[in-house]
């Protein structure tokens, strides 16, 4: 692809690196904002500078937040009993979104898989299990997607959390396999979550 300015090539360049994007799609995203006000091409420049020198991760569910503890963990009214284990801050969304759990979360990051690298060191598994060891919660909800990345990531987190003689569940298989958590229309998620499972009754 020849461009006829180095500033529009590396513009491109830049946005082609987000996941999904080609360079055709760069470029006509480029173009797209050389042709809005100056000022709305600003403020999208702005609010992403914002965004990734002030976002922080709450240092209880490891959620993005705007301060150091979200929301939903600040929240007196949510059960600390229950947490719910997801793989990013997506699955967050979609959960809550569908109104039917009132427990708390524990956000992994991802999920292990070895072809890309992601063992669970690379993961937030052992700030769960230390939270468990605490004694307060009573229950541990597996919602990470229905792949084999997603239940290999739940079957280690169970092992470790075996001797703990903790409730361990996950959500029914409303969700179809291989599909991603975030993707699950709201009913279809929020009962799935409702008529959770014995974790060990599932494998």
């Amino acid at each position: 692809m020849n461009f006829s300015s180095k500033l529009l090539e590396n513009a491109v360049n830049e946005v082609a690196q987000l996941p999904g994007i080609g360079k055709r799609t760069a470029l006509r995203l480029v173009l797209h904002l050389l042709k809005q006000p100056k000022s709305q091409t600003h403020n999208l420049a702005s609010s992403l500078n914002n965004l990734v020198d002030n976002i922080k991760f709450c240092k209880k569910c490891h959620n993005i937040s705007d301060i150091d503890i979200c929301e939903i963990c600040a929240n007196p009214s949510r059960n600390g009993e229950i947490i719910c284990v997801v793989e990013d801050v997506r699955d967050v969304m979609a959960i809550e979104n569908t109104s039917q759990y009132k427990g708390l979360y524990h956000v992994l990051g991802g999920k292990i898989s070895p072809i890309e690298g992601v063992g669970p060191q690379n993961l937030t598994i052992e700030s769960l299990i230390e939270k468990v060891k605490l004694g307060t919660v009573k229950e541990v909800i597996f919602a990470l997607s229905s792949t084999i990345e997603g239940d290999t990531t739940n079957f280690y987190i169970f092992k470790q959390l075996e001797k703990l003689a903790i409730k361990t569940s996950t959500i029914a298989r409303g969700i179809a396999v291989g599909d991603e958590l975030q993707y699950a229309d709201e009913i279809t998620l929020g009962r799935s979550i409702i008529n959770r499972i014995p974790f060990d009754k599932s494998f």
